[in-house]
């Protein structure tokens, strides 16, 4: 089979909700990110055969197919198209599978994958609450097949979240540490410059702006997200703005171009689960992930696994039985943040750099996603 290669993967620092990068228009965002990907592999924007973006909420300034709009603002060649595609968190991690899809099947040799997420300025739901004049509340009440299926209970994030946690044992304390543990991983990465290789500084920002220094009791005082419940504010991703971009390149572009891989795309896969708890296919995909592949963990050096909530990375932390030392090594969306559309390919711009930082051949990547599916990517270091 033909490999897939990564050339480059480049990203705006991840804006707070508010902060530096909420009046950037999210056609910008992007554009901020192609532009810097063409101008550091230093290959001809015109042989890139297609964009492929993951976005979420595409209403407003991410309407009307985000990756075309991008590539346009960044005055990049009219005649390369552009797609949007929406796997809910998962979408740019997709992306890049989708990309790599096509670079394995011989029908193109240069894509660019990545992500857009402006939740200043589109808040998370928009395309869902935005329905609501004209009869709709949420995406399942009155499918005759989803009532008959799952009934009239709530499907939620949070509501999953709290089910994992109570599924799995895992108590308010275990998440605090782990909220504890993502800031201070966040701040000390920043402060050594884990993140200069991939961040692309952007209206004054040049560093992510979710971090805190963790105070204990601050985090022990907060309520929680619903009455009886274990998860706070402080065990979710925050919302974020930011984008992403990498380079997929086929053999023949690579030798065309003169280019020089990163990494090798080992594994591509996604599986689903159960759509109430919604966020545990991470667990099953993972161990399929490492079957397919013919590995096991012993193999992985390095791991980033999404941080929508801290007992997500928990319930998978206890199935899998694997070593918190190697996962998120750099902190993860608590601390960093989750513009939803772009965090998997921030995710795994992060474990390339990491995985060359550390001198890591293997790195796996996973997140859960909404309607309960998770992609899983292993990465091989070049």
């Amino acid at each position: 089979m033909a490999e897939a290669y990564i050339i480059d993967a480049v990203r705006t620092p991840i804006g707070k909700r508010g902060g530096g990068l909420a009046g950037v228009h999210s056609a910008d965002l992007g554009a901020h990110v192609l532009k810097g990907l063409m101008a550091r592999t230093g290959v001809d924007p015109n042989a890139v055969e297609d964009v492929i973006f993951g976005c979420c909420d595409t209403i407003g300034s991410q309407a009307g197919d985000i990756a075309r709009t991008c590539w346009l603002a960044a005055g990049l060649p009219q005649h390369v198209p552009g797609v949007t595609i929406d796997r809910q968190c998962g979408s740019s991690q997709q992306s890049v599978h989708f990309a790599a899809q096509g670079v394995m099947s011989g029908t193109a040799d240069l894509i660019v994958a990545g992500g857009v997420q402006s939740m200043s300025q589109i808040p998370i739901s928009s395309a869902m609450t935005c329905a609501a004049d004209l009869g709709f509340t949420d995406p399942f009440s009155g499918s005759k097949g989803w009532v008959e299926r799952y009934g009239t209970q709530e499907v939620s994030q949070f509501r999953g979240a709290e089910m994992i946690a109570d599924k799995w044992g895992i108590s308010r304390e275990d998440m605090d540490a782990l909220a504890i543990a993502s800031h201070n991983r966040a701040i000390a990465a920043t402060k050594e410059g884990r993140f200069k290789d991939e961040i692309l500084p952007l209206a004054g920002v040049e560093n992510d702006e979710g971090m805190r220094e963790p105070n204990p009791a601050k985090l022990a005082s907060l309520n929680p997200l619903v009455e009886g419940g274990k998860l706070t504010a402080a065990h979710a991703s925050q919302i974020s703005d930011g984008a992403t971009a990498m380079l997929i390149a086929s053999e023949r572009a690579v030798k065309t171009h003169g280019l020089k891989p990163r990494a090798r795309v080992h594994h591509i896969s996604v599986l689903a689960d159960d759509p109430i708890y919604m966020l545990s296919a991470p667990i099953p995909a993972t161990k399929r992930a490492l079957e397919k592949a013919g590995m096991s963990r012993n193999d992985i050096g390095l791991v980033e696994i999404n941080e929508a909530f801290a007992s997500v990375v928990l319930a998978w932390q206890k199935e899998l039985d694997w070593d918190m030392e190697t996962v998120n090594v750099n902190g993860g969306a608590m601390a960093l943040g989750h513009p939803i559309g772009a965090t998997g390919t921030r995710l795994m711009a992060t474990l390339l750099n990491q995985m060359e930082q550390r001198g890591v051949r293997y790195g796996l990547q996973t997140m859960c996603e909404g309607g309960g599916q998770a992609n899983v990517t292993i990465l091989e270091r070049l």
